[in-house]
């Protein structure tokens, strides 16, 4: 019986000259004023593997506050200059509390520079628009981001929680390749396989990361009946449900890459147990069926 198991191996970003990791470490809880235990999450992740590192500018807002989570990472950054050089970063813009969304040129050409800024590097490898601001053309989004990668302050743009529509409406405008996109993806959250977002990710060469493969953390213990099989899945090869939750992401053949958020270092290095388990499709659809408790037909 043919097996689906997710391939370790570093991977092109897209179309970029970018070259990352199956699984991304996110910063999305990542909060406090000391660097060591950020240093260890840091250690973790290459440990794991884990060469992309995946942040916002809003991190820390309703918390520490905004942007602290950009500043956390770099100042332990600049504690380590050969941090940087073994790592690619990624951070996003454009949610403006209280306003919701502003992806003007104005607002994201500063916000580009603070983020530069917070991280205390020179360029940022992928930096994404978080979420659609309606009241902005595309065309002017395009033409800020495009200013960013001349400038030499971008290397490479993704979006986030952008329908396909949205992403190809801001590419008409842009000269250089929108190389990711990143939706919530999960076996309780599967929209993208029937948005588009997947099959569009498969025909143009777009790096898929998917955020909360975890279902925000409903499929860890086994407390529901996608996290029941998982947990069964993640025992068959000696690991646990997370790193089965993970594995089931990961064999879709946009060869999704999972944002793990954990800030525990132990976590973050078991999450390279994901590339032990091995999936059926029958095992596969199982999960999907009992996360969305919806039969196929």
């Amino acid at each position: 019986m043919t097996t689906i198991r997710p391939s370790r191996e570093p991977r092109p970003l897209g179309k970029s000259e970018l070259t990352v990791s199956p699984i991304s470490w996110g910063m999305w809880r990542l909060e406090g004023t000391d660097t060591a235990p950020v240093r260890a999450l840091i250690d973790a992740a290459f440990e794991a593997g884990i060469t992309l590192f995946d942040t916002a500018d809003i991190y820390g807002f309703g918390g520490p506050g905004f942007g602290t989570a950009e500043a956390l990472f770099g100042r332990a950054l600049a504690e380590d200059a050969s941090l940087r050089d073994r790592m690619v970063i990624a951070t996003k813009g454009g949610i403006t509390p209280p306003a919701p969304y502003d992806s003007s040129a104005a607002y994201l050409t500063a916000a580009i520079d603070a983020s530069l800024g917070r991280l205390r590097i020179d360029v940022i490898d992928l930096y994404q628009i978080h979420r659609r601001d309606f009241l902005t053309h595309p065309h002017e989004v395009a033409g800020a981001l495009t200013r960013a990668v001349e400038g030499g302050k971008v290397r490479a743009l993704g979006v986030s929680n952008h329908a396909p529509a949205e992403l190809s409406a801001l590419q008409r405008f842009l000269d250089v390749p929108i190389v990711s996109t990143q939706p919530e993806f999960s076996a309780l959250q599967v929209a993208s396989l029937y948005d588009g977002t997947l099959d569009q990710a498969m025909a143009d060469d777009v790096a898929v990361l998917a955020w909360s493969p975890l279902g925000g953390g409903r499929l860890v213990g086994g407390d529901t009946p996608a996290g029941s099989l998982l947990a069964e899945q993640g025992s068959t090869y000696g690991v646990d449900g997370t790193a089965a939750a993970l594995s089931w992401v990961m064999a879709h053949p946009a060869r999704v890459i999972p944002i793990v958020g954990s800030q525990n270092p132990a976590r973050v290095r078991a999450s390279a147990d994901a590339f032990k388990v091995e999936w059926t499709r029958e095992q596969w659809y199982a999960v999907m069926q009992a996360g969305t408790g919806e039969k196929l037909p």
